[in-house]
């Protein structure tokens, strides 16, 4: 999936709203790092931005990555969204099961990025899973295709799989107001590309349903972008559940569930 077109470190030359527009494009990367076009050195990320601008921060669901939007301004894209994830998930957003593995306290000592790569400096160490949110937090933006952690080799998305989930849905994120059609972007890596979803209102009720095929699955993570009509006559809590249907016995394995609000209109 394209990553948006965000330069970390340089500043936004675009009105506000087609900042936001443009951060919020969905498809954060694709994992294939060798495949990523060459960007020009960015010797800084700490650049002020003129007008507050959407980004991701990815914390953790049962151990594995997914995103929630930060509103950031007054300084540079990457260094403000690494800020935004030492906060940790908000108080609804540890309602939907999200966690974080880095230690409350750390601090950012150091950010800076050169020839697609960002080296980030962290006032405590941090362990695999914690370096899975830095590095998928910082790969969202384009001119970073890896991320080197405390002087460590560099990685990205590719590497990660083990707190990558099988269906990473990185659009709606968890509390996002949705209308008809809800549209669904992100990676998946399942048998035989395919997945399932459903749309709830708050009574459980299933509202739309889809079945998904990824651009790729069975062992190579591809890409999704599905949309899934629904109707309603009032507007009020729901929830998106991805889930795959067990080859062996056609139960639902690998169940994610995530917190909506359902509007009438956009």
């Amino acid at each position: 999936m394209p990553k948006r077109r965000i330069q970390a470190g340089m500043p936004f030359r675009a009105l506000a709203a087609s900042c936001l527009a443009l951060l919020l494009l969905v498809g954060c990367g694709s994992g294939n790092d060798e495949a990523a076009e060459p960007v020009e050195s960015t010797p800084t990320v700490s650049e002020p931005l003129p007008a507050p601008a959407i980004v991701d921060v990815y914390f953790l669901r049962d151990g594995k990555v997914g995103p929630v939007h930060r509103e950031i301004t007054g300084t540079g894209v990457g260094r403000a969204a690494i800020m935004e994830l030492l906060e940790g998930p908000a108080t609804p957003e540890r309602a939907a099961g999200l966690r974080t593995a880095i230690s409350t306290g750390s601090k950012l000592e150091a950010i800076s990025i050169s020839g697609g790569v960002a080296t980030v400096e962290l006032s405590e160490a941090l362990d695999p899973s914690a370096e899975a949110q830095v590095v998928y937090t910082l790969t969202q933006f384009d001119t970073v295709r890896r991320v080197s952690i405390g002087g460590g080799e560099p990685i990205g998305r590719g590497e990660l799989e083990d707190f990558t989930p099988s269906v990473l849905v990185e659009s709606p994120v968890p509390g996002q107001a949705v209308h008809t059609p809800l549209r669904i972007t992100g990676t998946a890596n399942t048998f035989e590309a395919t997945f399932n979803v459903e749309l709830l209102d708050q009574e459980g009720k299933v509202l739309g349903k889809r079945f998904v095929t990824a651009t790729s699955g069975s062992g190579t993570r591809g890409t999704f972008d599905a949309e899934v009509p629904f109707k309603i006559t009032r507007e009020g809590p729901g929830s998106l559940v991805v889930f795959e249907l067990s080859a062996e016995d056609g139960s639902r394995i690998h169940v994610q569930e995530i917190p909506l609000q359902i509007t009438l209109f956009p």
